[in-house]
């Protein structure tokens, strides 16, 4: 490590409101409030509209408490998939139109720019190779900034420390004159992700006018880290700045559905979210460039207070730590156009379910942070919808089971085994009058929404369909990715929605580490896991047969009924031909730098493996 060059980082108070005198305050731009209305505004009135329609077809014979809880379900639900539908909608006028880099408020002087990669228990030779491929761009590229690359190893496998000991020695041997590589390793992992980087921000931030923060499977090109740090430098006002990740890599059919998806559709969300978040956006907790004296001084994170005088550590500590740097003065901006920014994604389902049951837990901790005083409304809103993204689940299967219950019509329903004398028992519109199969399309029509507008926002981001493997590869990729995404939905709803009541009730404890390479799962483990969906599909299944549920909840029940096959296949391997199958434009035409940190992992790894030379005795 260099010399020590101490930065104090205190830790911030939620029950006072704080200002960072170095922060140049501004208000809200009028143009993020314009984008704002544009994004809310349609939004809200689409769901009031079907409210308005609800209430008219329910209240005829006056709102029972079950159909009041319905429609209040509907609405909530239908809200949030209309703001989704509306971002993208904004994203796409806003590919429309050329953006620059701001211009310099101001001289901008080049940055010292700290590059952190903090790990645990991770595979040495896959973050050094991606480290060794990042600082050789770095160097090649050049310009005015300075750059070096921090691995901070929380590391509690002594096999794996040393291995990155020596991975770290055989990359330095090899790097350009100039090329700056360190690394330590904490006795303690206190305090996780978040007691890592303050002790980097106590020890050594002072030198350092700037921190880019990388998750261990973050890979950057060097122009996108020149163009975060020009970014920065221009605008003194910024406190982080969050670049848009693509997902690379994925050799699974779930892995190639999910970065399918983000390769294709996530670009008009991401300008839909960056248009109304303005200077007010969110952080991911990687690959972002964050101006360390603000970072240092607005977001350190205290414990929370719990029942009998426990205390507990902020889990998504990201999220909370934009809206500090907001409430300190600091803008957060989000700026997707800025490419070469790259991670990886869980190779199976039971891989993913693993990860978001970890964020599920520091997401809900979120709401126990709305009331923190200072925050803006823009951030409160981001802590609250993250947290959503979670309760939503529980909503949805609500609705399902309700919607079962009420069945095609009347005189086939579930619920007229109940005691006509009940005075609770609802009188439901008759199906037959086509109400509520208009709600369900509707719904799967703005489900489906945003996935159709992003294939518009392909050629409007500068692509073409040929960089997709051709419009007939691109048509294929787009169909298998929708059916897989009906196929996976449910399950995951029903995933998220015990991943819920595992925090309720207290049993989903700890935040082990991200299980990145997958693995293969035998049929215990598969059922095990997917004993809920499986009940419930069957159920509905059985329903749908015997004519009390509605045949329009058959995709859902197919769905939750093959949960344990559909587990299966999201591990298998894609080769040979099927290996172009939902291809991105990162699989058609590999970056220099993934190619680059394909070799020195390869590299890496046939040296760490290779077993020691004993040198007989002389």
């Amino acid at each position: 490590m260099p010399d020590a060059s101490p930065l104090e980082m205190p830790a911030q108070n939620f029950q006072s409101v704080f200002r960072d005198g170095a922060a140049p305050l501004g208000d809200v731009p009028r143009t993020a409030v314009l984008w704002r209305l544009l994004a809310f505004g349609p939004a809200l009135a689409a769901t009031a509209g079907l409210v308005w329609l609800m209430v008219g077809w329910f209240g005829d014979d006056g709102m029972a408490a079950m159909e009041t809880g319905l429609v209040t379900l509907i609405a909530f639900n239908f809200f949030w998939i209309s703001l989704t539908v509306s971002t993208v909608l904004l994203g796409l006028f806003r590919l429309t139109r050329k953006e620059a880099m701001p211009a310099p408020q101001g001289p901008a002087r080049p940055l010292k720019v700290a590059l952190l990669m903090p790990v645990y228990n991770e595979v040495p030779w896959y973050i050094l190779g991606n480290a060794r491929s990042m600082l050789e761009e770095l160097r090649r590229r050049g310009g005015g900034h300075e750059y070096a690359l921090f691995i901070l190893s929380d590391t509690r496998d002594e096999a794996i420390a040393v291995s990155e000991q020596a991975a770290v020695e055989a990359v330095r041997a090899t790097l350009p004159e100039g090329a700056q590589l360190y690394y330590r390793r904490r006795a303690e992992n206190t305090d996780r992700k978040v007691g890592n980087i303050a002790d980097w921000v106590r020890g050594w931030g002072g030198a350092w006018d700037a921190m880019l923060v990388l998750d261990a499977d973050s890979l950057m090109t060097g122009r996108a880290i020149v163009r975060l740090s020009d970014a920065l430098a221009a605008d003194p006002g910024a406190g982080l700045i969050q670049s848009f990740p693509q997902l690379i890599g994925a050799h699974s059919v779930f892995g190639r559905m999910q970065q399918f998806a983000n390769g294709v559709y996530g670009a008009a969300l991401a300008e839909g979210v960056a248009s109304w978040s303005g200077g007010e956006g969110n952080y991911w907790g990687h690959n972002a460039i964050i101006r360390t004296r603000a970072f240092a001084a607005s977001a350190g994170l205290p414990h929370l207070q719990r029942r009998g005088g426990r205390t507990a550590l902020i889990m998504s500590h990201d999220f909370v730590e934009a809206g500090l740097l907001r409430r300190a003065g600091w803008s957060v901006r989000f700026l997707p156009r800025i490419k070469g920014s790259y991670e990886e994604t869980p190779a199976t389902l039971i891989d993913h379910i693993r990860r978001d049951r970890r964020w599920c837990q520091g997401n809900l901790q979120h709401l126990n942070l709305l009331a923190t005083r200072g925050f803006r409304g823009m951030s409160r809103f981001h802590l609250f919808n993250g947290a959503i993204g979670y309760l939503m689940s529980p909503i949805w299967f609500a609705l399902l089971l309700m919607w079962a219950l009420i069945g095609p019509s009347e005189e086939a329903s579930v619920l007229s085994y109940f005691s006509e004398t009940n005075p609770l028992r609802p009188v439901w519109p008759e199906m037959t009058e086509g109400r509520h199969v208009l709600i369900i399309v509707l719904m799967y029509a703005m489900l489906l929404a945003p996935k159709l507008l992003g294939i518009v926002a392909v050629p409007l981001s500068g692509a073409s369909f040929g960089a997709f493997g051709g419009a007939g590869r691109f048509g294929l990729a787009l169909v298998s990715e929708i059916i897989l995404s009906i196929l996976y939905a449910p399950i995951l709803m029903v995933q998220q929605m015990i991943a819920v009541f595992r925090i309720v009730f207290g049993l989903q404890q700890g935040w082990a580490p991200q299980a990145r390479d997958g693995g293969q799962y035998g049929l215990r483990t598969l059922a095990i896991c997917h004993a809920l969906e499986t009940v419930s599909g069957v159920a509905l299944t059985l329903g749908i047969l015997i004519g009390v549920v509605t045949p329009w909840l058959i995709p859902i029940a197919i769905s939750l009924a093959l949960a344990i096959p559909l587990s299966a296949l999201s591990g298998l391997s894609l080769a040979g031909r099927a290996r172009s199958w939902m291809g991105t434009r990162e699989d058609y035409r590999e970056p220099a730098v993934t190619r680059t940190a394909r070799i020195y992992r390869g590299e890496l790894k046939a040296m760490l493996e290779r077993p020691a030379v004993v040198q007989p005795a002389e």
